[in-house]
């Protein structure tokens, strides 16, 4: 069985969020399983053939960014080629190219949509895509999401629920909670030097909340690390310059996984201040969950807060609030009893709810059974 995964960038030109889920997904497997991927570039480049952990990746030329979305006007075409040659194509929304390419799916070609959000914030932008979506989701054999609720909550994927399945995302628990010596190490040091280190992960854009967050720091006594890349790098300086918390924010900018990791282990609570519904469950909150952290997060009408729960694994505030966030992130700081005991339940759900393995096996299975149902 022959899987096309198709999605807007992948690596190296971005890491996390749906590459990352990408990733698990096209790892070695069932032997009778062959992925391979195609993307636009993440930024403006000529297109590329590589492979990461031996899955062939082709990445489609770009000539830029609009709206968060690659300018790619031969992905299309390349799509419904590669499509030819599938069995199944997994098409993981958003992206308004795939749903374009996806207008040429032969009938043998099975059809799964992984909806991980929706575009948002641009009622035009999204009114004018909208006719494109609804066609692929028609055309869709089955459409994964994160949790239920995010299929109830969207009129795009109301019509189609009998189609829809719930497959919550996973995490290697094992490793987001092992760190070898020298890391740990490195962990102590980044302690000694912030003892009362929040840590903060993901793409520097707007519905992150992470302007939020920062307007929170000055009522909060401790150092805030932002780990991510992205367009809002300079207007979130400049945030924190005015708010006159400059020398108490890291912009730690891209780091690897293992670098992650120590992060995590120096932190004493994980901020994940997501402000709008783009935000539908939060992989980096689960990695933190894993490493033993407490969790702040917000009251998202998504999987977010329904991940780490309020008064069990976090303390949930409204998003958009600053001072709320910041009385909970002072709570977490100011109470380690509060912050063992929601570290420790945080770590037990990732590794008994939320395992990687088991998420892979149910997608591969539900790929399995839309290529059994094509072939008849």
């Amino acid at each position: 069985m022959r899987v096309l995964h198709a999605y807007k960038a992948y690596r190296p030109d971005v890491d996390g969020g749906v590459a990352a889920v990408i990733a698990l997904l096209t790892a070695a497997g069932e032997e009778d399983l062959r992925s391979e991927i195609l993307v636009a570039r993440g930024m403006r480049g000529l297109g590329q053939s590589t492979a990461f952990d031996g899955v062939p990746s082709r990445a489609v030329a770009s000539l830029g960014n609009l709206f968060g979305m690659p300018i790619a006007p031969q992905f299309p075409l390349a799509l419904a080629w590669a499509i030819r040659k599938a069995d199944v194509v997994a098409l993981h929304a958003p992206f308004p190219l795939n749903d374009i390419g996806a207008l040429a799916v032969p009938d043998h070609v099975g059809v799964v949509v992984h909806w991980h959000a929706e575009i948002l914030g641009r009622r035009l932008l999204a009114g004018a895509l909208a006719p494109l979506t609804r066609a692929t989701l028609a055309r869709a054999d089955r459409i994964i999401v994160s949790d239920q609720i995010i299929a109830q909550n969207s009129a795009l994927l109301r019509p189609h629920l009998a189609k829809c399945e719930a497959v919550p995302f996973g995490v290697d628990a094992a490793a987001w909670a092992t760190l070898g010596a020298d890391g740990c190490a490195r962990a102590e040091a980044l302690r000694r030097r912030h003892p009362r280190l929040i840590v903060a992960l993901g793409r520097l854009v707007p519905y992150k909340g992470f302007d939020v967050l920062l307007a929170a720091l000055p009522r909060i006594d401790g150092h805030l690390s932002i780990v991510g890349t992205g367009a809002e790098r300079e207007r979130l300086a400049q945030i924190a310059a005015d708010a006159g918390v400059s020398n108490r924010v890291t912009f730690a900018g891209y780091l690897s996984a293992e670098e992650v990791r120590v992060h995590l282990r120096a932190a004493r609570v994980f901020a994940f201040p997501s402000v709008t519904a783009a935000e539908t469950f939060g992989i980096s909150q689960l990695e933190a969950m894993a490493a033993g952290l407490p969790i702040v997060n917000t009251a998202l009408p998504t999987a977010v807060p329904l991940v780490a729960r309020h008064g069990l694994e976090a303390l949930t505030v409204p998003p958009r609030d600053a001072a709320a966030l910041a009385s909970a992130i002072n709570a977490v700081l100011d109470d380690p009893e509060l912050a063992e005991r929601l570290g420790r339940a945080a770590q037990a759900r990732a590794r008994e709810q939320f395992d990687h393995a088991r998420f892979c096996a149910r997608v591969r299975a539900i790929y399995r059974e839309v290529y059994d149902a094509r072939r008849g």
